[in-house]
């Protein structure tokens, strides 16, 4: 059993029924960060970590439905070969201004911002993130941000591709440049707040007994993103400024009529951008871990290579951004070193799917919600580091580069791994979150279409890449429509399944059933306190005297509260192993 820090005082009684912000009763048994203050203020200028991973929630979800509209109109002109629904302009500014917002607004903050700012406070056994003042202005200053960018879309749009490659973007362009990024200059100091935060929490902030070594694997993927936003975001911070710059005064740093170098732009943009991707990924690769170890009811295998994975892929993610240079004046000779470094950096990522492998091996498996995202995480994760592999080989990424094998191999990694990441986290901590839990069949039912309508997508996106079909057209050749026309169905297929979660989230937060504070019997010190915790997380300062992930039986995992009613059996999966 764990200990407890007995000189912090008992808790207050639990507040009286009352209308909280749910629009429910608070019947949860204790006063919790949700009905602990009430009105639109409380929530605008709270201070908690958890109020403030919900406002994120909120504006990730409306940039991720308009991200999606954006999608679905692309999808519908491919339909036919003929450009017959939208101009070749309004084309180019369909798919920059899809990139722009899914990527910037939607995957890049999506679990940092989300799950981790909730989670890490309680998964380490703090009160709350180091600097709560810098979490609500990073939370600002996204809104800031978003809102220069919505103002560019309104305004006309951005036409140069998310990658604002040069000259065009600097010179050519009659499209609202500066103004989209302004807006994701200002949202890149929301990124590096929340990593300096994480980082200075994680270092300082852990509960008496809470080791390096005790840290949930969530924990170790946040710290190794945290370092690559400090330290990756300032360089796409300072490019963009300098784009603005060459399109307001003509400085001459990528224009070559005033001596400057546009591929210059293309090595200070992959710099970041490339370990930008691991800023999607490696939080998700967290989220599977706890989610293969909670649901097979086992020991993470080789935690501590697991752990340093998360460290490894970080470092090389700075050391690979030449391979989207293979076909730019760049040297052979760098080009080799490139490959051969983006052929390295597979074996972090392959140490991680092989463990997690071996955590299910002869493990009790329960196929929950959560569990089926984490599974098909690891396919569709798997797929598209494979295809990773195709483009570092230089004879082949000559043939590859700009054809819709690139799109495929891009959405197997950041929707087939960062979104399946966070929809399973989301279900995962769901209860933790709400104190409420989410109808169990409609949600395995939503991961099985969702896995099903994204194959269909983007897998016939890996034929016609490898057929010669380019990227960015309107209009192509009718050799291709037949698999165009699956990817179409796909996307239908697939927005359907995404749009059954957020009915599903918003119908639990009334009618769910109230949850337990440990549902699926998990290890983690976030699951030993109530559901949903109160303000300050812990009744009473947890001391961990146990290792990361040991299993016990559920009478010897104390819930850290005054209801001891939430210790009741899980609602699923086995309570005792």
């Amino acid at each position: 059993m764990s200990s407890i820090d007995a000189s912090i005082p008992p808790p207050t009684a639990p507040r009286p029924a009352a209308l909280d912000a749910l629009g429910t009763r608070a019947r949860f048994g204790h006063e919790n960060y949700i009905n602990a203050n009430y009105g639109i203020k409380s929530w605008l200028l709270t201070k908690d970590h958890k109020r403030i991973a919900l406002l994120y929630l909120a504006s990730v979800t409306v940039f991720f439905i308009l991200g999606g509209i954006y999608a679905l109109t692309i999808r519908l002109e491919l339909l036919t070969p003929a450009g017959d629904i939208v101009q070749p302009m309004t084309y180019n500014k369909l798919f920059t201004q899809h990139g722009i917002i899914m990527i910037f607004f939607f995957l890049i903050p999506s679990i940092p911002a989300v799950l981790g700012n909730f989670l890490v406070p309680l998964m380490i056994g703090a009160k709350d993130l180091a600097f709560p003042k810098l979490n609500l202005l990073s939370w600002y200053l996204y809104l800031i941000g978003a809102l220069f960018t919505i103002w560019a879309l309104l305004n006309g749009g951005i036409d140069t591709g998310w990658t604002f490659y040069t000259p065009y973007s600097t010179t050519f362009s009659n499209s609202y440049v500066v103004a989209a990024g302004l807006g994701i200059f200002i949202n890149g100091f929301s990124s590096i707040l929340t990593g300096l935060n994480f980082i200075v929490t994680i270092h300082t902030m852990r509960a008496p007994g809470m080791t390096w070594f005790r840290l949930p694997l969530f924990i170790w993927s946040h710290y190794a993103t945290s370092l690559i936003m400090v330290l990756g975001t300032p360089v796409i911070a300072i490019t963009i400024l300098l784009v603005a710059m060459e399109r307001i005064v003509h400085i001459g740093i990528f224009d070559p009529r005033l001596g400057g170098d546009p591929v210059l732009f293309q090595h200070f943009f992959w710099f970041y951008s490339h370990p930008a991707v691991y800023i999607m990924i490696l939080p998700s690769m967290g989220v599977v871990s706890e989610l293969i170890s909670t649901h097979s009811r086992k020991n993470v295998f080789g935690y501590s290579f697991v752990a340093f994975s998360s460290l490894a892929i970080a470092v090389f993610g700075f050391l690979v951004w030449g391979h989207h240079l293979f076909t730019s004046s760049q040297s052979v000779y760098a080009g080799m070193i490139f490959s051969f470094v983006s052929f390295a950096v597979a074996i972090p990522s392959a140490v991680k799917v092989f463990n997690w492998t071996a955590t299910l091996y002869k493990g009790s498996i329960s196929y929950d919600t959560p569990m089926l995202y984490a599974l098909g995480f690891i396919g569709l994760f798997t797929i598209g580091g494979l295809t990773g592999l195709f483009l570092a080989a230089l004879g082949l990424d000559v043939h590859l580069t700009d054809t819709y094998f690139i799109v495929a191999h891009f959405h197997y990694i950041m929707v087939g791994g960062a979104l399946m990441g966070y929809l399973g986290g989301l279900h995962n901590w769901w209860p933790k979150i709400t104190g409420r839990m989410y109808p169990e069949g409609w949600g395995r039912f939503s991961a099985l279409v969702i896995f099903v309508g994204f194959n269909l997508t983007f897998f016939p996106q890996f034929l016609l890449g490898y057929m010669g079909m380019p990227r960015r057209y309107h209009a192509y050749a009718e050799e291709f429509q037949v698999l165009n026309v699956m990817s179409t169905a796909g996307a239908s297929i697939l927005g359907f399944g995404l749009l059954i979660p957020g009915i599903y989230f918003i119908w639990s937060m009334r009618y769910g059933k109230f949850a337990p504070a440990n549902p699926w019997a998990a290890t983690g010190l976030e699951w030993r306190t109530a559901s949903p915790p109160p303000t300050e997380n812990f009744f009473r300062t947890p001391v961990v005297t146990w290792e990361a992930y040991e299993y016990r039986p559920m009478e010897e995992m104390e819930v850290i509260g005054p209801d001891k009613e939430q210790a009741a059996q899980p609602a699923h999966g086995e309570a005792t192993t």
